[in-house]
């Protein structure tokens, strides 16, 4: 387990290159799709 510590706009900045990344996948990548959701859900929503 790993914990990091990242100020407001570190965090807006890690969502939107998380949602980036998930658009660049396709159908095929599906267990990729699961994967970054699921770290998604575990941010807290960007102030």
């Amino acid at each position: 387990m790993h914990a990091i510590e990242l100020s407001d706009e570190e965090l807006r900045l890690l969502h939107a290159a998380l949602h980036s990344y998930l658009d660049d996948f396709g159908h095929d990548e599906a267990d990729v799709l699961r994967s970054v959701k699921a770290l998604i859900a575990k941010l807290p929503p960007p102030a």
